[in-house]
Protein backbone atom coordinates (compact mmCIF):
# COMPACT_ATOMS: atom_id res chain seq x y z
CA UNK A 1 0.00 0.00 0.00
CA UNK A 2 3.17 2.41 0.84
CA UNK A 3 4.88 1.40 -2.79
CA UNK A 4 1.39 2.16 -4.49
CA UNK A 5 0.40 5.43 -2.98
CA UNK A 6 4.06 7.25 -2.90
CA UNK A 7 4.85 6.14 -7.25
CA UNK A 8 1.38 8.36 -8.63
CA UNK A 9 3.03 11.60 -6.38
CA UNK A 10 7.00 10.66 -7.74
CA UNK A 11 5.53 10.10 -11.56
CA UNK A 12 3.43 13.30 -11.11
CA UNK A 13 6.55 14.97 -9.91
CA UNK A 14 8.76 13.55 -12.65
CA UNK A 15 5.93 15.03 -14.69
CA UNK A 16 5.96 18.58 -13.73
CA UNK A 17 9.55 18.87 -14.18
CA UNK A 18 9.53 17.21 -17.81
CA UNK A 19 6.69 20.00 -18.73
CA UNK A 20 8.90 22.65 -17.21
CA UNK A 21 11.71 21.68 -19.04
CA UNK A 22 10.17 21.84 -22.42
CA UNK A 23 8.05 24.89 -21.31
CA UNK A 24 11.55 26.24 -21.04
CA UNK A 25 12.81 24.87 -24.36
CA UNK A 26 9.76 26.80 -26.15
CA UNK A 27 10.13 29.94 -24.70
CA UNK A 28 13.93 30.05 -26.08
CA UNK A 29 12.94 28.43 -29.04
CA UNK A 30 10.33 31.02 -29.88
CA UNK A 31 12.03 34.56 -28.80
CA UNK A 32 15.15 33.55 -30.26
CA UNK A 33 13.51 32.77 -33.97
CA UNK A 34 14.53 29.20 -33.73
CA UNK A 35 10.58 27.91 -33.59
CA UNK A 36 9.65 28.08 -36.71
CA UNK A 37 8.91 24.53 -38.56
CA UNK A 38 12.10 23.74 -40.94
CA UNK A 39 12.00 24.02 -44.34
CA UNK A 40 12.87 20.47 -46.32
CA UNK A 41 15.30 21.76 -48.88
CA UNK A 42 17.31 20.40 -51.33
CA UNK A 43 20.34 21.69 -52.80
CA UNK A 44 22.31 19.76 -55.76
CA UNK A 45 25.84 21.06 -56.23
CA UNK A 46 25.58 24.26 -59.20
CA UNK A 47 27.06 22.66 -62.25
CA UNK A 48 29.70 24.13 -64.80
CA UNK A 49 28.22 26.90 -67.51
CA UNK A 50 31.63 27.04 -69.15
CA UNK A 51 34.77 25.00 -70.12
CA UNK A 52 37.24 27.34 -68.39
CA UNK A 53 39.74 25.20 -66.42
CA UNK A 54 39.67 27.57 -63.56
CA UNK A 55 35.71 27.07 -63.22
CA UNK A 56 36.28 23.80 -61.42
CA UNK A 57 37.84 24.82 -58.93
CA UNK A 58 35.69 28.19 -57.91
CA UNK A 59 32.58 25.66 -58.11
CA UNK A 60 34.24 23.54 -55.60
CA UNK A 61 34.17 26.25 -53.12
CA UNK A 62 30.92 27.77 -54.16
CA UNK A 63 29.08 24.91 -53.72
CA UNK A 64 30.55 24.00 -50.55
CA UNK A 65 30.19 27.21 -49.13
CA UNK A 66 26.24 27.34 -49.82
CA UNK A 67 25.87 24.53 -48.64
CA UNK A 68 27.75 25.27 -45.42
CA UNK A 69 25.95 28.36 -45.10
CA UNK A 70 21.98 26.95 -45.64
CA UNK A 71 23.34 23.82 -43.26
CA UNK A 72 24.27 26.37 -40.53
CA UNK A 73 21.37 28.66 -40.60
CA UNK A 74 19.11 26.75 -38.35
CA UNK A 75 16.43 26.34 -40.11
CA UNK A 76 16.30 24.05 -42.48
CA UNK A 77 16.40 19.90 -43.36
CA UNK A 78 18.70 19.97 -45.76
CA UNK A 79 17.66 16.76 -48.04
CA UNK A 80 20.61 14.40 -48.22
CA UNK A 81 22.36 14.25 -51.34
CA UNK A 82 21.80 10.90 -51.83
CA UNK A 83 18.44 11.15 -52.45
CA UNK A 84 18.72 13.15 -55.41
CA UNK A 85 16.89 12.42 -58.09
CA UNK A 86 19.56 11.58 -61.93
CA UNK A 87 19.67 14.09 -64.07
CA UNK A 88 20.72 18.13 -65.10
CA UNK A 89 19.78 20.75 -62.57
CA UNK A 90 21.45 23.35 -64.28
CA UNK A 91 18.20 25.79 -65.20
CA UNK A 92 14.88 25.68 -65.00
CA UNK A 93 13.75 24.02 -67.93
CA UNK A 94 15.86 21.06 -66.88
CA UNK A 95 13.57 20.78 -63.39
CA UNK A 96 10.95 17.84 -63.18
CA UNK A 97 8.93 19.28 -60.15
CA UNK A 98 7.33 15.90 -59.44
CA UNK A 99 11.01 14.24 -58.87
CA UNK A 100 12.23 17.04 -56.00
CA UNK A 101 8.61 16.92 -54.15
CA UNK A 102 7.88 13.23 -54.09
CA UNK A 103 9.75 10.77 -51.93
CA UNK A 104 12.54 9.75 -51.96
CA UNK A 105 13.79 13.62 -51.45
CA UNK A 106 10.02 14.64 -50.62
CA UNK A 107 11.77 18.66 -50.96
CA UNK A 108 9.44 21.49 -50.47
CA UNK A 109 12.07 23.91 -52.07
CA UNK A 110 14.91 23.51 -53.85
CA UNK A 111 17.97 25.92 -55.01
CA UNK A 112 20.07 25.36 -58.09
CA UNK A 113 21.64 26.77 -61.04
CA UNK A 114 25.31 26.96 -62.91
CA UNK A 115 28.64 29.12 -63.17
CA UNK A 116 30.55 30.15 -65.31
CA UNK A 117 34.00 32.01 -66.08
CA UNK A 118 33.98 34.24 -68.71
CA UNK A 119 36.04 37.75 -69.58
CA UNK A 120 38.19 37.20 -66.00
CA UNK A 121 34.84 37.27 -64.36
CA UNK A 122 33.05 34.72 -62.31
CA UNK A 123 29.18 34.17 -63.41
CA UNK A 124 26.64 32.60 -61.33
CA UNK A 125 22.94 31.75 -62.55
CA UNK A 126 21.31 30.79 -59.56
CA UNK A 127 16.84 29.63 -58.57
CA UNK A 128 14.82 28.65 -55.90
CA UNK A 129 11.63 26.93 -56.62
CA UNK A 130 8.63 25.90 -54.49
CA UNK A 131 8.51 22.73 -55.64
CA UNK A 132 5.22 22.17 -54.19
CA UNK A 133 3.87 24.96 -56.46
CA UNK A 134 3.36 23.00 -60.22
CA UNK A 135 1.92 26.63 -61.43
CA UNK A 136 4.27 29.53 -60.59
CA UNK A 137 7.30 27.50 -59.09
CA UNK A 138 9.60 29.85 -58.94
CA UNK A 139 10.80 32.06 -55.85
CA UNK A 140 14.07 33.66 -56.50
CA UNK A 141 16.22 34.11 -59.80
CA UNK A 142 19.40 35.81 -59.50
CA UNK A 143 22.13 36.28 -61.69
CA UNK A 144 25.86 37.54 -59.88
CA UNK A 145 28.76 38.51 -61.74
CA UNK A 146 32.38 39.18 -59.60
CA UNK A 147 36.02 39.02 -61.17
CA UNK A 148 36.80 35.55 -60.96
CA UNK A 149 38.85 34.45 -57.50
CA UNK A 150 37.87 32.00 -54.87
CA UNK A 151 37.28 34.98 -52.36
CA UNK A 152 34.45 35.89 -55.34
CA UNK A 153 33.08 32.23 -55.19
CA UNK A 154 32.66 33.01 -51.63
CA UNK A 155 30.76 36.03 -51.62
CA UNK A 156 28.64 34.83 -54.10
CA UNK A 157 27.61 31.83 -52.44
CA UNK A 158 26.96 33.66 -49.51
CA UNK A 159 24.89 36.25 -51.07
CA UNK A 160 22.69 33.60 -52.34
CA UNK A 161 22.46 32.18 -49.27
CA UNK A 162 21.46 35.26 -47.54
CA UNK A 163 18.69 35.47 -50.33
CA UNK A 164 17.06 32.29 -49.41
CA UNK A 165 17.40 33.01 -45.20
CA UNK A 166 15.89 36.32 -45.43
CA UNK A 167 12.64 34.65 -47.78
CA UNK A 168 12.60 31.48 -45.87
CA UNK A 169 12.81 32.33 -42.54
CA UNK A 170 10.68 34.88 -41.77
CA UNK A 171 12.43 37.93 -42.90
CA UNK A 172 15.36 38.13 -40.75
CA UNK A 173 18.60 38.44 -42.40
CA UNK A 174 21.06 36.01 -42.85
CA UNK A 175 24.63 36.29 -41.65
CA UNK A 176 26.53 34.71 -44.39
CA UNK A 177 28.69 37.99 -45.01
CA UNK A 178 28.41 39.03 -41.57
CA UNK A 179 31.60 38.79 -39.67
CA UNK A 180 33.62 37.94 -35.94
CA UNK A 181 36.14 40.03 -33.77
CA UNK A 182 37.83 38.13 -31.33
CA UNK A 183 41.82 38.50 -29.30
CA UNK A 184 44.31 36.16 -30.72
CA UNK A 185 48.13 35.47 -29.63
CA UNK A 186 49.44 33.80 -32.93
CA UNK A 187 51.34 37.08 -33.58
CA UNK A 188 52.96 36.88 -30.43
CA UNK A 189 50.90 39.50 -28.38
CA UNK A 190 47.13 40.00 -27.90
CA UNK A 191 46.28 41.78 -31.04
CA UNK A 192 42.40 42.20 -32.39
CA UNK A 193 41.68 40.11 -35.39
CA UNK A 194 38.68 39.17 -37.35
CA UNK A 195 37.62 36.12 -39.38
CA UNK A 196 34.38 35.20 -41.63
CA UNK A 197 31.41 34.19 -39.54
CA UNK A 198 32.23 30.70 -40.69
CA UNK A 199 36.08 30.58 -39.22
CA UNK A 200 37.35 31.47 -43.04
CA UNK A 201 39.82 34.49 -43.42
CA UNK A 202 41.17 34.89 -40.52
CA UNK A 203 43.23 38.28 -40.27
CA UNK A 204 45.53 40.26 -37.85
CA UNK A 205 43.65 43.89 -37.54
CA UNK A 206 45.94 45.59 -34.94
CA UNK A 207 49.74 45.80 -33.89
CA UNK A 208 49.98 47.09 -30.69
CA UNK A 209 52.72 45.01 -29.73
CA UNK A 210 51.13 45.12 -26.55
CA UNK A 211 48.01 43.89 -25.41
CA UNK A 212 44.41 44.64 -26.76
CA UNK A 213 41.14 42.95 -25.37
CA UNK A 214 37.27 43.38 -25.54
CA UNK A 215 36.47 44.27 -28.98
CA UNK A 216 33.46 45.31 -30.11
CA UNK A 217 32.14 46.25 -33.23
CA UNK A 218 30.05 48.99 -34.17
CA UNK A 219 26.54 48.37 -35.84
CA UNK A 220 27.37 49.42 -38.86
CA UNK A 221 30.91 46.99 -39.26
CA UNK A 222 32.46 50.41 -39.60
CA UNK A 223 34.90 50.67 -36.68
CA UNK A 224 35.62 48.29 -33.95
CA UNK A 225 35.83 49.84 -30.08
CA UNK A 226 38.47 47.69 -27.94
CA UNK A 227 40.92 48.24 -24.76
CA UNK A 228 44.68 48.23 -25.01
CA UNK A 229 47.69 49.37 -23.46
CA UNK A 230 48.50 52.47 -25.77
CA UNK A 231 51.77 54.58 -24.50
CA UNK A 232 51.66 53.13 -20.90
CA UNK A 233 48.02 53.51 -20.23
CA UNK A 234 44.91 51.33 -20.74
CA UNK A 235 42.53 53.53 -22.98
CA UNK A 236 39.60 52.61 -24.91
CA UNK A 237 41.08 52.74 -29.25
CA UNK A 238 39.28 52.72 -32.39
CA UNK A 239 39.66 50.62 -35.67
CA UNK A 240 38.53 51.91 -38.53
CA UNK A 241 37.30 49.17 -40.51
CA UNK A 242 36.90 51.89 -44.05
CA UNK A 243 40.63 53.06 -43.28
CA UNK A 244 42.58 49.74 -42.27
CA UNK A 245 43.98 51.39 -39.07
CA UNK A 246 43.73 53.02 -35.88
CA UNK A 247 41.74 56.59 -35.51
CA UNK A 248 42.52 58.73 -32.38
CA UNK A 249 39.87 58.44 -29.66
CA UNK A 250 40.05 60.50 -26.50
CA UNK A 251 41.99 59.30 -23.26
CA UNK A 252 39.93 59.40 -20.06
CA UNK A 253 42.70 58.54 -17.38
CA UNK A 254 43.00 55.47 -15.13
CA UNK A 255 42.44 52.29 -16.41
CA UNK A 256 39.26 51.84 -19.57
CA UNK A 257 37.81 48.37 -20.27
CA UNK A 258 35.23 46.82 -22.00
CA UNK A 259 33.78 49.45 -24.51
CA UNK A 260 30.36 48.57 -26.29
CA UNK A 261 28.08 50.58 -28.97
CA UNK A 262 24.66 51.62 -28.33
CA UNK A 263 22.02 49.67 -30.51
CA UNK A 264 21.83 53.31 -33.01
CA UNK A 265 26.30 53.51 -32.94
CA UNK A 266 25.88 56.61 -31.55
CA UNK A 267 27.36 56.19 -28.05
CA UNK A 268 29.66 53.80 -26.05
CA UNK A 269 29.44 52.42 -22.53
CA UNK A 270 32.54 51.59 -20.93
CA UNK A 271 34.06 51.03 -17.38
CA UNK A 272 36.74 53.44 -16.52
CA UNK A 273 38.83 54.06 -12.64
CA UNK A 274 39.44 57.29 -13.64
CA UNK A 275 37.99 58.54 -10.15
CA UNK A 276 39.25 55.09 -8.47
CA UNK A 277 36.59 52.34 -8.59
CA UNK A 278 35.84 51.04 -11.62
CA UNK A 279 32.30 52.45 -12.85
CA UNK A 280 30.21 52.67 -15.63
CA UNK A 281 29.97 55.67 -17.77
CA UNK A 282 28.94 56.72 -21.37
CA UNK A 283 30.02 58.92 -24.21
CA UNK A 284 29.48 59.77 -28.09
CA UNK A 285 30.64 57.61 -30.09
CA UNK A 286 33.06 60.26 -31.11
CA UNK A 287 34.50 60.21 -26.67
CA UNK A 288 33.02 63.63 -25.77
CA UNK A 289 30.00 64.06 -23.59
CA UNK A 290 31.64 61.56 -21.06
CA UNK A 291 29.11 60.30 -18.37
CA UNK A 292 29.00 58.49 -15.08
CA UNK A 293 26.25 56.19 -14.48
CA UNK A 294 27.34 54.23 -11.24
CA UNK A 295 28.73 55.03 -7.61
CA UNK A 296 28.75 52.38 -6.03
CA UNK A 297 31.84 50.80 -3.70
CA UNK A 298 32.79 47.38 -5.66
CA UNK A 299 33.98 47.01 -9.34
CA UNK A 300 31.60 47.82 -12.20
CA UNK A 301 32.54 46.48 -15.41
CA UNK A 302 31.10 45.19 -19.08
CA UNK A 303 28.56 47.26 -19.93
CA UNK A 304 26.36 46.06 -23.09
CA UNK A 305 23.28 48.25 -24.34
CA UNK A 306 20.36 46.77 -25.10
CA UNK A 307 20.52 47.23 -28.76
CA UNK A 308 16.52 46.98 -29.43
CA UNK A 309 15.22 50.28 -26.75
CA UNK A 310 18.70 51.67 -26.94
CA UNK A 311 17.47 53.05 -22.90
CA UNK A 312 18.69 49.99 -20.63
CA UNK A 313 22.44 48.57 -19.91
CA UNK A 314 23.77 44.98 -18.81
CA UNK A 315 26.80 45.20 -16.95
CA UNK A 316 28.67 43.64 -14.27
CA UNK A 317 29.32 43.98 -10.52
CA UNK A 318 30.88 43.28 -7.58
CA UNK A 319 29.14 45.22 -5.34
CA UNK A 320 27.65 42.50 -3.47
CA UNK A 321 30.73 40.13 -2.99
CA UNK A 322 30.94 38.04 -5.98
CA UNK A 323 30.13 39.30 -10.02
CA UNK A 324 26.52 39.28 -10.67
CA UNK A 325 24.61 40.81 -13.83
CA UNK A 326 22.35 43.71 -13.15
CA UNK A 327 20.69 45.91 -15.15
CA UNK A 328 19.82 49.54 -15.30
CA UNK A 329 17.96 52.70 -17.32
CA UNK A 330 20.78 54.45 -19.74
CA UNK A 331 20.80 57.25 -17.44
CA UNK A 332 21.74 55.07 -14.16
CA UNK A 333 18.91 55.20 -12.57
CA UNK A 334 16.61 52.01 -11.80
CA UNK A 335 19.44 49.09 -11.07
CA UNK A 336 18.17 45.74 -10.82
CA UNK A 337 20.12 42.51 -9.79
CA UNK A 338 19.40 39.81 -12.56
CA UNK A 339 21.41 36.89 -11.29
CA UNK A 340 20.81 35.65 -7.70
CA UNK A 341 23.85 33.14 -7.40
CA UNK A 342 27.16 31.93 -8.11
CA UNK A 343 29.62 34.17 -10.13
CA UNK A 344 28.14 35.73 -13.70
CA UNK A 345 29.87 38.03 -15.79
CA UNK A 346 30.44 38.54 -19.59
CA UNK A 347 26.44 39.88 -20.54
CA UNK A 348 25.06 40.32 -24.19
CA UNK A 349 22.01 41.49 -24.92
CA UNK A 350 19.89 39.87 -27.41
CA UNK A 351 19.07 41.98 -31.17
CA UNK A 352 15.49 41.51 -30.05
CA UNK A 353 16.25 43.22 -26.73
CA UNK A 354 14.78 40.29 -25.55
CA UNK A 355 17.57 38.08 -23.91
CA UNK A 356 21.01 38.35 -22.16
CA UNK A 357 23.37 36.08 -22.52
CA UNK A 358 26.45 34.86 -20.42
CA UNK A 359 28.78 32.57 -18.05
CA UNK A 360 27.44 31.61 -15.15
CA UNK A 361 29.15 29.71 -12.86
CA UNK A 362 25.71 28.97 -10.61
CA UNK A 363 27.65 26.82 -7.86
CA UNK A 364 30.98 28.71 -6.82
CA UNK A 365 33.43 27.97 -4.43
CA UNK A 366 36.00 24.38 -4.01
CA UNK A 367 34.38 21.47 -4.64
CA UNK A 368 31.20 22.82 -6.05
CA UNK A 369 29.19 20.92 -9.30
CA UNK A 370 28.83 22.12 -11.95
CA UNK A 371 31.28 24.05 -14.68
CA UNK A 372 31.59 27.58 -16.19
CA UNK A 373 29.08 27.37 -19.10
CA UNK A 374 26.54 29.31 -20.77
CA UNK A 375 23.30 30.94 -19.92
CA UNK A 376 20.29 32.39 -21.63
CA UNK A 377 17.62 34.48 -19.56
CA UNK A 378 14.84 36.12 -20.64
CA UNK A 379 15.05 39.59 -18.97
CA UNK A 380 11.45 39.98 -18.39
CA UNK A 381 10.73 36.83 -16.27
CA UNK A 382 14.28 35.84 -15.46
CA UNK A 383 13.62 32.31 -16.80
CA UNK A 384 17.12 31.00 -17.77
CA UNK A 385 18.02 27.88 -19.85
CA UNK A 386 21.84 26.18 -19.59
CA UNK A 387 23.23 26.06 -23.49
CA UNK A 388 26.43 24.44 -23.16
CA UNK A 389 27.17 21.99 -20.24
CA UNK A 390 30.18 21.61 -18.61
CA UNK A 391 32.11 21.60 -21.62
CA UNK A 392 35.67 23.39 -19.97
CA UNK A 393 35.01 27.12 -19.17
CA UNK A 394 33.31 28.73 -21.42
CA UNK A 395 32.72 32.39 -21.49
CA UNK A 396 32.23 35.75 -23.57
CA UNK A 397 29.40 34.66 -25.52
CA UNK A 398 28.07 37.25 -28.50
CA UNK A 399 24.94 37.28 -30.31
CA UNK A 400 24.70 37.27 -33.78
CA UNK A 401 22.64 39.96 -35.85
CA UNK A 402 19.92 37.32 -36.87
CA UNK A 403 19.22 36.62 -33.30
CA UNK A 404 19.51 32.67 -34.19
CA UNK A 405 23.61 32.36 -33.75
CA UNK A 406 25.98 32.88 -30.92
CA UNK A 407 29.82 33.11 -31.25
CA UNK A 408 31.81 32.39 -27.83
CA UNK A 409 35.27 31.10 -26.55
CA UNK A 410 35.78 27.62 -24.65
CA UNK A 411 39.15 25.65 -23.41
CA UNK A 412 36.86 22.41 -24.30
CA UNK A 413 39.62 21.24 -26.82
CA UNK A 414 42.88 22.34 -24.92
CA UNK A 415 42.99 25.79 -24.80
CA UNK A 416 41.18 29.09 -25.77
CA UNK A 417 39.37 28.87 -29.10
CA UNK A 418 36.15 30.36 -30.66
CA UNK A 419 32.82 28.17 -30.80
CA UNK A 420 29.33 28.98 -32.33
CA UNK A 421 26.54 27.26 -31.65
CA UNK A 422 22.34 27.73 -33.13
CA UNK A 423 20.49 30.05 -30.22
CA UNK A 424 19.35 26.59 -28.42
CA UNK A 425 22.48 25.48 -27.84
CA UNK A 426 22.76 23.12 -30.97
CA UNK A 427 25.13 22.94 -33.49
CA UNK A 428 28.21 23.77 -31.67
CA UNK A 429 31.62 23.62 -33.66
CA UNK A 430 34.93 25.37 -33.21
CA UNK A 431 36.11 28.45 -35.25
CA UNK A 432 39.92 28.78 -34.81
CA UNK A 433 43.00 26.40 -33.56
CA UNK A 434 45.89 28.17 -34.07
CA UNK A 435 47.20 30.17 -30.50
CA UNK A 436 44.84 31.50 -28.33
CA UNK A 437 41.46 32.97 -29.28
CA UNK A 438 39.09 34.45 -27.07
CA UNK A 439 36.76 37.59 -26.71
CA UNK A 440 34.41 37.36 -29.47
CA UNK A 441 32.35 39.79 -30.99
CA UNK A 442 29.88 39.09 -33.71
CA UNK A 443 29.85 42.18 -35.87
CA UNK A 444 27.57 42.99 -39.18
CA UNK A 445 30.18 43.17 -41.61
Amino acid sequence: MHLTTKKPAIVAVLLLLLAATATAQDWIRTGTGLGIEKVRLAVPDFVPASADPQAGELLRTFNDTLWNDLQQAGIFDMVSKSFYPIGSFSAPAAIKLDAWGNPPPNAGMLAFGNLGIGGGRVLVQSWLFDVKNQQSPQVLGKQYSETASQQSARIIAHRFADEIILRLGGGLAGIAESRIYFVSTRSGQKEVWAMDYDGANQQQLTHLRSIALSPHASPDGSRVAFAGIFHGDWNILMYSNDLNRLVSFPTFGGMNLSPAWSGDGTKLALSSSRTGDPEIYTCDASGGNLKRLTAVKGPDVSPVWNPKTGVQIAFVSGRTGLPQIYVMDSDGSNVQRVTDTGYAVSPSWSPNGQFLLFSWIRRYGAGAPGGDDIYIMDVASHQWVQLTHNSGRNDFPSWAPDGRHIVFQSNRSGSEQIWTMLADGSQQRQLTTTGTNSQPNWGSR
